[in-house]
């Protein structure tokens, strides 16, 4: 019982549930009703003009219990993708890690007509400190990060709100200041996170993890 689309129960002005194909187990409490992501990345163009290389490409399964009309509780579970990408910089006469991207798709989750995606009000400050974790690289932890900008960028045939936040971490020892950008928006009933992370003091980086967040399609084959 597995579908890659938002809806899947209906509740009718009475209360009562209209069943979709192959839903019945999950309304009488035989198992959980699942929901599929379709994973979004980069082209191989945009990762071959800005010199990033594929890190890791994951699906995860995360799952919780949601409550239906009349109080009835059942389970949901929904698959992530995440792809991660890093760039190899020189920083005091030696090559580190030291830019990250990652694109994360979270399927959209309807059930008895209202979202239980938890995260689908997430502002993009809120959706930051959810997945910086996945680009950790060989700096350190990213500490008190404040916003700087906002601004739009074309992604997937639409203009999308990016931010633009400033934080403090280690390279090789040293303190430096972290530019890190996202962005997150609907599309074809997905939920996407673009983050990118890079040294302020590198420029062309920036303008590279916007070619990155430019090129993204989706859905992409896994």
């Amino acid at each position: 019982m597995t579908t890659s689309r938002r809806s899947l129960l209906a509740a009718g002005a009475t209360g009562t549930i209209a069943l979709t194909a192959g839903c019945l187990d999950f309304v009488l409490g035989n198992g959980p009703l699942e929901f599929d992501s379709d994973r979004v990345a980069p082209t191989d163009g945009a990762l071959e003009e800005t010199g990033y290389d594929e890190k890791e490409v994951t699906e995860e399964t995360i799952d919780r219990t949601v409550e239906l009309p009349a109080g009835i509780e059942r389970d949901v579970e929904a698959s992530i993708w995440t792809s991660v990408y890093s760039k190899q910089l020189e920083y005091r006469g030696q090559e580190r890690e030291g830019s990250a991207f990652a694109a994360v798709s979270i399927p959209g989750m309807e059930v008895a007509g209202r979202s239980v995606n938890p995260l689908d009000d997430m502002s993009n400050e809120e959706l930051l400190a959810e997945f910086l974790n996945q680009i950790d690289g060989e700096r350190g932890e990213i500490r008190n990060i404040q916003h700087e900008e906002s601004f739009e960028l074309s992604i997937l045939d639409g203009a999308r709100e990016t931010d633009v936040f400033i934080g403090e971490s280690e390279l090789a020892g040293e303190p430096i200041d972290i530019e890190i950008k996202i962005t997150s928006f609907d599309h074809e009933d997905d939920l996407l996170v673009l983050l990118g992370t890079l040294p302020k003091m590198n420029t062309k980086e920036s303008a590279n993890v916007e070619v990155l967040m430019e090129s993204v399609e989706h859905p992409v084959d896994s």
